[in-house]
């Protein structure tokens, strides 16, 4: 039995006995366990193939994660592990949720510990210590890196009805680093608020800044749909705005609008979804405008086994935007960039706690452009990107 020499002079003095310091050592163990004992360990391995028709994949606008690098190919997109103490029924509850990612999609979600993570592949979706105050029927807070509240899609693809991300994900912003709350008003009505460090939006994660007014601020009320509403119970409407200078300087200042919801509908096993996203005063590159982008969302439970959902997407924003106007390269244009893409998803289960989808996309330009495809970025040559891509997800 080891002893420092604190406990060694209790024992001399003979105000502690043998057996009391070897029946603490074996409370010690006991006690770490408790705590480890309510953590959860969770994650998965999101793996997927991409077949793109045609030849040339250098140029792929309004893709998020799956951009010219990953298609025609084989990829592991990432792997999530997740530690999560969740909060309990107490009033001054606490707990933590870690989700660590790995893999080539760690690196393109940009949330590393440091600058020098960038490029490597491990970053952090979320990692908050959880917090519950109790006022009225309880406060529970997020400290530390949270995701974004606006967005119809989650990050982690098995959450979502597709594997592919909408153009509103591609714009809406993707974490934030400070406190967020979340408070029940009722069973149908419930609030968000928070405020966190700002930077890059479109995707990215955010940047601390020296300028105490250069904070983002974040907030969004949802509805539910009570038992009451028959066929419409579990219906949900959510609004949210977040707003801040960019990268940290007081000009221009961004401003993103949410609006989005699902509804079940009569039909046994169909449910409709809408996402609408509006992003205003955001420079990207070299040019400052803004973007609207609506989404809708079609779910069909085929079979026991079987669903199919489907997404049609639009999007039009500030010349520029999506891709730049460089003559001779088939870009050239006036108004609006104006892109819109048709999603399939067949997701049927084979094996237990595995996902296994085939999906259809198909993206076209409306405004008279071929920003899609060619052999080298920048130089684009087809009015259309139609891919083919089978997803094997592993949640455990």
């Amino acid at each position: 039995m080891r002893m420092n020499q604190w406990t060694q002079g209790l024992l001399t003095a003979g105000l502690i006995s043998l057996p009391a310091v070897a029946q603490a050592e074996e409370k010690q163990p006991s006690m770490v366990l408790t705590a480890v004992s309510s953590t959860t360990l969770s994650g998965y391995v999101d793996t997927a193939a991409i077949w793109k028709f045609g030849t040339g994949n250098a140029n792929m606008p309004g893709r998020v994660y799956d951009g010219p690098d990953v298609q025609d190919g084989f990829n592991l997109s990432v792997v999530s592990l997740t530690l999560d103490k969740p909060l309990d029924e107490g009033q001054w509850s606490a707990g933590y949720h870690i989700q660590m990612l790995m893999g080539p999609g760690a690196a393109k979600r940009g949330t590393g510990l440091m600058a020098s993570f960038s490029t490597t592949e491990f970053s952090f979706n979320e990692a908050y210590v959880a917090l519950r105050v109790p006022v009225g029927n309880g406060i529970d807070f997020k400290v530390g890196q949270f995701g974004t509240y606006n967005g119809f899609e989650a990050y982690d693809t098995y959450k979502n009805p597709n594997w592919s991300r909408s153009y509103g994900f591609f714009n809406e912003t993707s974490a934030h680093t400070g406190v967020s709350a979340f408070y029940k008003i009722s069973d149908a009505v419930s609030i968000q608020a928070g405020v966190g460090n700002v930077g890059p939006f479109n995707s990215q994660i955010d940047a601390r800044s020296s300028v105490e007014s250069s904070k983002a601020y974040l907030a969004m009320i949802s509805v539910t749909a009570p038992e009451s509403m028959g066929f419409m119970k579990g219906a949900s409407l959510s609004a949210g705005y977040t707003t801040g200078p960019a990268n940290g300087s007081n000009e221009p200042h961004i401003d993103q609008y949410y609006l989005g919801g699902t509804m079940p509908t009569p039909i046994e096993g169909l449910t409709l979804g809408l996402g609408l996203d509006f992003t205003d005063d955001l420079t990207i590159g070299t040019v400052n405008g803004e973007s609207w982008c609506l989404a809708a969302y079609v779910g069909w439970q085929a079979m026991e086994k079987l669903k199919l959902n489907t997404r049609v997407d639009y999007t039009a924003a500030t010349q520029g935007w999506y891709y730049p106007a460089v003559a001779g390269t088939g870009t050239e244009h006036s108004g609006n960039d104006q892109l819109a893409s048709l999603t399939i998803t067949a997701d049927y289960s084979l094996w237990a706690n595995v996902i296994s989808r085939l999906e259809f996309r198909w993206d076209r330009s409306l405004d008279g452009t071929e920003p899609y495809g060619g052999t080298v970025a920048g130089t684009p040559r087809d009015k259309d990107a139609v891919s083919l891509n089978a997803n094997v997800i592993y949640v455990f």
